[in-house]
Formats: structure tokens, sequence, C-alpha cells
């Protein structure tokens, strides 16, 4: 098969080639500016994306896609703003039916033509980075900042990787081939060979509320660029930055002369279990989710016709056996704690201390004066309000309230979780993180994930027994990040062997501005698939490969 040539692809083969440049030497790289400093995006940039966002609110969302009749309204802020969405409210054959309808034209472009227009629809994100930005913050309770780097500028990065995965999945071999064997005194055989880059069918994506672009993007391109359309399904109480997304795509995708239906949105209204029945459906062919680990079990139980990528929950752990800089530890972990109130599914729970202390710069250090350091760090970034919500933001659901309040009936508090009143938001919800004092033996209580701002410091006999610890629970329950601290070799080694054992990535003596809740695009894996929080790793070959295949066709030369 010959490619006919895309202008798309002219305009952006250079992003594409310093991405796939990036992924095979994994340095520092990236695509969109994570500063939403006016010297960066402009004067106005700011204002006009905000402005932007607040036009889609109390109206009905601009979507020229089926199934546009009935409307449905979701979402409630964790920042008490009303927000009273419209969107469309298509059924699950009508979304399957037109997508799929979508599909030839689309793989037959090739790959070249696909990453062009998957480029310049991150490219056309980009240009409304600050709408998609308020849109991520006011539906997942993100601080602002944090909603531009991670909703925006980090989550077009994770885009553009999976991207640069799956082009280089689908061109590792040529479209055609020459073939040629001797055939004793006679003429050789030969055989012309054309092979097919055919994807798998229609793809879903189900978005969470906590990240719904960061977790979404990657597993949205990397089925588009492989030639899947894809049935957009947002959290309910998140739908607007993923409506946003399709909205831009479905416009690219027309500009660009294809189907816009290789795009759709599918919004639920409550109760209706759409995410079931599309990923039920049968042709549907690639389930991308993030989310709980029952529903998550669930999806790669029940949706046989499927293939199924899967971030859950997990016990992320941290241990602690000595330090040569204390407060830099104590002021790593407590921002790490600190980030959106504990709400990323990279956030430490369990950090398990020798209950005879550790030594570190500042002399031998107690295990309470180790806590009381950690509570100490936190409590200084959530003092003042006015600092303190722009790093916890405020709390997504419900849930989260019911364990903090659940978690005072276990061990003793070294820190109490705070309300605290929004100085911007009066109707906000913001809480501030708790750390929980227990014994090695309470793994009833934190040998299950419990996601929010509450932690776990855990007394052990020993930094040895903290690595069995760490090996148990995480070989049972996964996690998705892992972090040691150590001034011993020995001891950074054997963390490493047991986090190569239980399949977690591991972090060791962070104590500046490197956090082991967050993971760089381009050089950091994001889970592993190789433990129970994720049957996945964003982003890598086995992400990509497997949302389309090979079909080759063969004649006589």
């Amino acid at each position: 098969m010959t490619e006919t040539p895309h202008p798309e692809y002219d305009k952006h083969a250079d992003t594409l080639h310093r991405a796939l440049t990036a992924i095979t030497e994994r340095g520092y790289w990236s695509a969109y500016p994570e500063s939403p400093s006016p010297r960066v995006y402009g004067e106005t940039a700011a204002a006009d994306g905000k402005a932007a966002f607040e036009a889609y609110l109390n109206g009905d969302f601009p979507l020229d896609q089926p199934g546009t009749g009935d409307r449905v309204a979701t979402e409630a802020s964790p920042f008490g703003l009303e927000l009273n969405v419209r969107y469309p409210h298509p059924g699950a054959d009508e979304l399957v039916a037109a997508a799929s309808a979508a599909l030839p034209a689309w793989r037959d472009a090739g790959p070249q033509a696909r990453a062009g227009v998957c480029l310049e629809i991150l490219d056309r994100l980009h240009k409304h980075v600050f709408e998609l930005a308020n849109a991520v913050q006011f539906t997942s309770g993100q601080a602002f900042v944090m909603a531009f780097q991670a909703g925006g500028a980090h989550a077009l990065d994770r885009a553009l990787e999976a991207v640069a995965y799956a082009y280089a999945e689908m061109t590792r071999h040529p479209g055609t081939a020459g073939w040629e064997k001797a055939a004793g005194k006679g003429d050789p055989l030969r055989m012309t060979k054309t092979f097919h880059v055919v994807p798998r069918g229609v793809a879903l994506v189900i978005g969470c509320n906590t990240f719904p672009t960061w977790n979404s993007y990657p597993g949205l391109f990397a089925s588009l660029v492989t030639g899947n359309p894809v049935v957009v399904k947002p959290h309910p109480r998140a739908v607007l930055p993923l409506a946003i997304t399709v909205k831009y795509a479905r416009e690219v995708l027309a500009e660009a002369g294809f189907d816009s239906n290789l795009v759709l949105l599918a919004p639920e209204a409550p109760g209706e279990k759409l995410a079931t029945t599309l990923a039920l459906h049968p042709a549907v062919k690639i389930v991308d989710f993030t989310g709980s680990t029952e529903y998550g079990d669930w999806l790669e139980a029940n949706a046989r016709q499927a293939t199924v990528y899967t971030e859950k929950a997990g016990l992320n752990t941290v241990v602690i056996d000595s330090t040569d800089d204390f407060a830099g530890l104590c002021r790593n972990l407590g921002f790490t704690l600190t980030l959106y109130s504990g709400q990323m599914c990279t956030t430490s729970q369990n950090i398990l201390i020798p209950a005879g202390g550790i030594d570190t710069d500042q002399g031998h250090k107690s295990f309470d004066e180790v806590a009381a350091g950690i509570a100490a760090a936190v409590g200084k970034l959530t003092a003042d309000p006015a600092r303190g919500v722009e790093l916890t933001g405020a709390i997504v659901n419900d849930g989260v309230l019911e364990r903090l309040d659940e978690v005072t009936k276990f061990g003793a508090a070294v820190l109490e979780s705070r309300t605290v009143e929004h100085p911007a938001f009066p109707g906000a919800v913001v809480r501030t993180p708790t750390i929980v004092k227990l014994a090695a033996a309470d793994t009833a209580t934190y040998g299950r994930e419990w996601f929010g701002p509450i932690s776990f410091v855990i007394a052990t006999d020993s930094t040895a027994h903290s690595l069995e610890l760490l090996r148990a629970t995480v070989g049972e329950s996964g996690a998705l990040t892992a972090a040691v601290y150590s001034t011993d070799p020995a001891v950074l080694d054997a963390a490493e062997a047991a986090a190569i054992d239980v399949g977690v990535h591991l972090s060791c003596n962070l104590t500046g501005g490197v956090f082991v809740n967050q993971s760089a695009a381009f050089s950091d894996f994001h889970g592993s698939g190789a433990n129970a929080a994720a049957n996945a790793a964003l982003t890598d070959g086995a992400y990509v490969a497997n949302r389309f295949r090979i079909v080759q066709s063969r004649r006589p030369a």
C-alpha cells in the first residue's frame, strides 16, 4: 500500500520526529509549555480561555454529532460553581453505528495521514489550553495551575507520546515488499506483498473524574491514530473537558476531509450505566478505563470481545531507612501528600518506618519524630488558606469525605484533616491531609486503598521488614509508585529488587523538586502493567501495538 501524502503530516512532521527521538532517548522533552505565563501564551490567552469556558455554562454544549435531541446535565463542581452544561445524549447503538461508518476511509488514509491529523488536533487543543484548563479545574477540583499543567500541557504531551509510539509500531515494516526465491533451474519465484495496517474496530474511552484529560488522552489518541474511531464516555461529574476535546477533534477531522464521527461524545444520564452497555457492545473492540479496581476488574472479565486497558487502584508505598537530608525528605513527602489533596492515583499512602527510628543528617530520629516532621511539612503548606488551596484544590466527591470520617476510627492521628474555606470560592469543599499512625500488624487497614488525603505512617520491625511489607502489599494489591529513602547502597539495591519483583516504579531519595507522584512524558512510564494496579503502561509499545493488526495480500510479480 502506497500512502497518499497529507498536508497535516507535512505540517507536523518535525514535531512527530522529535517525539519519536524523545521516546528513544528518554531524556527531558516537552512539546507544550507547562507555564501559563503571559510571556509564553500571550497577554490575553488566560482571559480568553476563561471567557470561552464561561460561555459553555448554563447552556447547550455545541456539538454537531448524532443524537443531539435529548440532553443531559450531570456535573457538580467541587468549587461550588454552577455549571449546568447540557450535553447531547445519543444512544449506544447510534454512536457505534456512526463510528463504524467512519472507519473505512480513516483506515485507508494510512499512518502518515492519521498521525498528521492527530497532531493537528493536539495543536488545536493547545491553542485552547486555557479553556481546557478551566474546564478541568472546575470539574475535577484541581487548582488552576495544576489543571493547566496536568490537564492541559502534560495531557497533550502524553497524547503526543502515544501517537509517537503508535506511529513507530505501524511503520516498523514496509508497506510493500518484493519477494524472490530461487527455484532450481527455472525462473525464481517472485511475489509482490502488500501489508495493510488494519484497526481493530470501535474504541471506547471511559473517563475519570480526577484527571479527565490526562488519563483519557493516551488511549484516545493511541486508538485514533491506529485507525479506530473513538467513543469518549466521560465521568458524569467531569464531562466538559472531554466535550471540549471532542468538539475540537471533530472540527479538525472535518477540515481534513474525514468523517467527524471518528470521535464521538457519550454523556450518560444518572444510573444509565452507559459505559457498561458500550463496553459489551459487539462492535467495540478496544476499551480504555481509569478508575476503581472493582469496575476495572469487571471490564477485564466481561468485555471479552475487546482488548481492555485498565488503570486501577493500588497501595503506593514509601520505605524510609535513613537520609542525609531530613528536612528535604519531609518537604518532599509533605508536598506529595498535599498536592491535589492526595487525589492522585500515584500519591503515596503507606509510609513504612522502623519503630526504632532512622539515622539522619540531624542525628537519630525516632519513629514519632519522623512522622512529626512529615506532618509539620504538610501543616506548613496548608497553614495559609490562600496559598494552601492552590496546592490542595477541592475534594472531588463525597466518597473522599466519607473516608476521611471513617479513618478517624483507626489509629492515632499524627495530623488531623481540617476544613478550609476557599478565599475565592466560598462553596468549595476543601480538606487538608490527615496522617494516621499504625502498627505493622494493622494490614486490614493499610492493606486497602484509601483514596484521598489519607496516609499512614506504619511502624515496622526494621527496614528489611518494611521491604517485606512492600512486597506483600504491593504484590497482592498493586501500586503505581514506590519510593525509598536510604544512605545505604545495599538498601537501595534491595528496594529496587523488591520493586522489580512486584512490578512497581521506584523513586530513590527524592528531596528536591522531583516528586514520586509526578511522571514526565517521553521519559517516565506511568504504571507498569506488571501488577494489579494497572494492566498497561502509559506509554509503551505494548500499549499501542494491539490496537491494530497487519493484514497482508500477495500476488505473483
